[in-house]
C-alpha cells in the first residue's frame, strides 16, 4: 500500500472575514499569516492565497532567501499590489479572480452614468434641503462612450452601456476586431460623452489620464474610474473639474486608499466619490472563496489553472 504524502501547505494572507475553505479539509494544511510574519512563513508554503488584496505585504516580503510558493492566487482582479521584480522573474504561477467582478462593476458604472445624466446627486441634495427645483435631465440613449481596458470587466461594461442605447468604443492594448488600439484613444475621447477607465495598472497605463487627456475631452464629458487609482493624475482631474474642462466625474479608486478626511477630492465640484466598492455585491466574498477552492482542486489534481497572469504584463492575456 502506498502511503499518501503530506498535504500541501496553503498559506493565507489573512483578512476578516476569513475565506470559507472547509472543502479543503484534509487536502491542505491551512495556515494564516499577516503582514508581520508573512516573510518568515513564505518559504514553508506551497500555495499562497492573498485574501487581503489591499495589502502590499507580498511585494515587500517576497524578496529574500529560501524557497517560495509554487502558486500565488489573489482574490482580486488586479495584481499590481503583489508584483515585484523577484516574483515576476520566478517560476511561481500567479492567478487572479477574473470573472467574479465583471458584471457587478458593469452595473455600477451604468448606475453612475444614469445618476450623472439624471442629476440624481443634486436631487438628493435638494430633498435634504426640502427644496423643490425642477430641472431637465439628459438622455443616455444615443450618447457615446469610450471604455479603456478590453479585459472581461471592460467588455462587460461595454455590453451594459450598449444595452442602455449608448454607442460604446472599447480600447485595449492592441487593436483587433471590436477593439481599438491606443493610437485611437485621443480621437475617441474628443467625441465621447462618457469615458470609463477599466484598465489594469501597468507602466503603459500609469497616469494615462492626465491634463492633456482631460483637455482632449469635450466640456460636456464625464469621466468614471473603476480600474486603478494610479491610472489618473488626481491633481489634473481636480483642475479639469474646477475649470469645467469636463462636466463631471466619478471615482471608485484612488491613488491612496482609504481617501483621507482631509482630501480636497471630497468637496470637488461635480465629483462622485465611492470607497472602492464597485465590484463588491452581497455574497462576493463567498464567491471568491468558492472560486479559489475550485482552482485549488484543479491545481492539486494537476489540471491547468485558469486565470494565469502574464507577470510581465500584469494581467491575464488572451482578451
Amino acid at each position: 500500500m502506498t502511503t499518501p504524502g503530506p498535504s500541501p501547505t496553503l498559506l493565507v494572507l489573512d483578512a476578516e472575514p476569513r475565506p470559507r475553505l472547509g472543502r479543503l479539509t484534509g487536502r491542505a494544511r491551512i495556515e494564516y499569516a499577516d503582514e508581520s510574519d508573512l516573510a518568515e512563513r513564505l518559504p514553508h508554503a506551497d500555495v499562497l492565497l492573498v485574501w487581503d488584496f489591499t495589502s502590499h505585504a507580498v511585494r515587500e516580503a517576497w524578496p529574500g532567501d529560501g524557497p517560495r510558493p509554487r502558486w500565488v492566487h489573489t482574490a482580486s482582479a488586479g495584481v499590481d499590489h503583489l508584483m515585484c521584480p523577484e516574483l515576476a522573474a520566478s517560476d511561481t504561477v500567479v492567478t487572479n479572480a477574473r470573472g467574479v467582478f465583471d458584471q457587478p462593476i458593469a452595473e455600477y458604472v451604468a448606475a453612475l452614468v444614469l445618476a450623472m445624466a439624471k442629476d440624481l446627486p443634486r436631487t438628493l441634495e435638494f430633498q435634504r434641503e426640502r427644496t423643490w427645483r425642477h430641472r431637465e435631465s439628459q438622455r443616455v440613449g444615443g450618447s457615446r462612450a469610450v471604455v479603456v481596458g478590453s479585459g472581461p470587466i471592460g467588455r462587460a461594461i461595454t455590453r451594459t452601456l450598449e444595452a442602455l442605447g449608448i454607442t460604446t468604443a472599447l480600447v485595449g492594448r492592441t487593436p483587433r476586431t471590436g477593439v481599438h488600439g491606443p493610437e485611437d484613444l485621443d480621437r475617441l475621447l474628443a467625441r465621447a460623452d462618457w469615458v470609463v477607465a477599466a484598465a489594469p495598472l501597468t507602466e503603459d497605463t500609469r497616469g494615462m489620464f492626465d491634463a492633456r487627456r482631460f483637455g482632449v475631452m469635450q466640456p460636456s464629458a464625464r469621466f468614471v474610474n473603476v480600474g486603478r487609482g494610479q491610472l489618473v493624475d488626481e491633481d489634473a482631474l481636480a483642475e479639469a473639474l474646477s475649470r469645467r474642462w469636463i462636466a463631471g466625474a466619478a471615482l471608485d479608486v484612488f491613488e491612496a486608499e482609504p481617501l483621507t478626511a482631509g482630501s480636497p477630492l471630497w468637496q470637488l465640484p461635480g465629483l462622485i466619490v465611492s470607497p472602492h466598492m464597485s465590484g463588491d455585491t452581497v455574497g462576493w466574498r463567498d464567491e471568491l472563496g468558492a472560486q479559489f477552492v475550485k482552482m485549488y482542486e484543479d491545481w492539486a489534481a494537476g489540471r491547468p489553472l485558469p486565470n494565469v497572469v502574464d507577470k510581465k504584463r500584469g494581467y491575464v492575456p488572451g482578451h
